[in-house]
């Protein structure tokens, strides 16, 4: 699932349980958008649009809503294009790209009544990852079934709903962790899990796999910096830690240790400077990790401080 995500207007969005809380870090107001039914949750995935006010919300019972945030209204739910939970959400302007447990990803154009435009089936176990390029033209997907797929909407159709650009069947544990890289448009990072251990650089024009390398432990989520060359990961058993690396050699940069779980979640800020890190036991931690160069000598980034304090199911 993917449980946390910080939007391009500055507000933070996590999901615990049937419940979606919002923290908005310009003025550290929290609130609760949504508490779900019980028998539509748990929440199973939160993604903000581009634009920072529309939130995407997965259900478990299959189900997606569309949120407007600064009304706190719900616009409208999504419903058809799976039989099961929805763990992964992209957004790519208008069409809002669905994951699920049944192994489907289903592009919903969400300005039209007949949302579903197109469905594109390579995975055959749950869909746990979904990252569109900054172009907008090609998508990755990573699935429990330890594949990545590159596609490439010019070259997919609804007559062809198999046709991939890519297929990557290198990992050996489920891949969620997918990132783009912000400085060369045909660079993904892919991470695998328990049995993996390993990230993986790809060429997605070419298809072909640039590095790889074992991280000792499961990974969980990627991101890059977006104003250096650096990649940061965060992983599980046995040090539950965030790790930077340099790119494209890979040292390793820092170790950041405090979470005492697998950090299942990363997201950072929109001027890139703040990571946001939740682990499985519902800690959130904040890390001034990667600086921007335009505020070097200036204060540093200000410190978040209890984000979610009113809120007593967070710690």
């Amino acid at each position: 699932m993917n449980l946390l995500d910080w939007g391009s207007d500055n507000v933070l969005s996590i999901a615990l349980e049937n419940t979606v809380y919002l923290w908005n870090a310009s003025d550290s107001s929290t609130s609760e958008l949504v508490t779900v039914d019980e028998e539509y949750g748990p929440v199973t995935s939160v993604n903000w649009a581009q634009d920072g006010r529309h939130l995407a919300i997965g259900l478990n019972n299959s189900h997606v809503q569309i949120w407007d945030t600064s009304a706190s209204k719900q616009l409208r739910t999504l419903k058809g294009g799976h039989r099961t939970r929805v763990g992964s959400l992209a957004w790519n302007s208008h069409i809002l790209t669905t994951g699920g447990m049944d192994g489907k990803i289903v592009n919903n154009d969400v300005r039209v009544r007949s949302h579903i435009v197109e469905t594109y089936r390579g995975h055959n176990q749950e869909v746990c990852g979904l990252k569109w390029s900054s172009s907008g033209h090609q998508l990755a997907s990573g699935g429990n079934d330890n594949v990545v797929h590159i596609w490439d909407r010019s070259v997919v159709s609804s007559n062809s709903p198999t046709n991939w650009l890519h297929r990557f069947e290198e990992h050996t544990a489920a891949v969620k962790a997918l990132a783009w890289c912000p400085f060369q448009g045909n660079l993904l990072a892919s991470g695998g899990g328990g049995g993996d251990h390993c990230i993986k650089l790809w060429n997605t024009h070419t298809g072909a796999r640039l590095n790889s390398f074992d991280t000792g432990s499961q990974v969980c989520s990627l991101l890059w910096n977006k104003n250096e060359r650096e990649l940061l990961s965060s992983h599980g058993f046995t040090k539950n830690q965030l790790t930077l690396w340099k790119y494209p050699s890979m040292v390793k940069m820092a170790e950041l240790n405090g979470h005492t779980s697998r950090v299942l979640y990363m997201t950072q800020s929109p001027d890139g400077c703040t990571v946001a890190s939740a682990a499985a036991n519902e800690t959130l931690r904040f890390w001034n990790v990667f600086g921007n160069p335009a505020t070097a000598g200036k204060a540093a980034p200000k410190a978040y401080s209890e984000p979610f304090a009113k809120f007593n199911r967070i710690r």
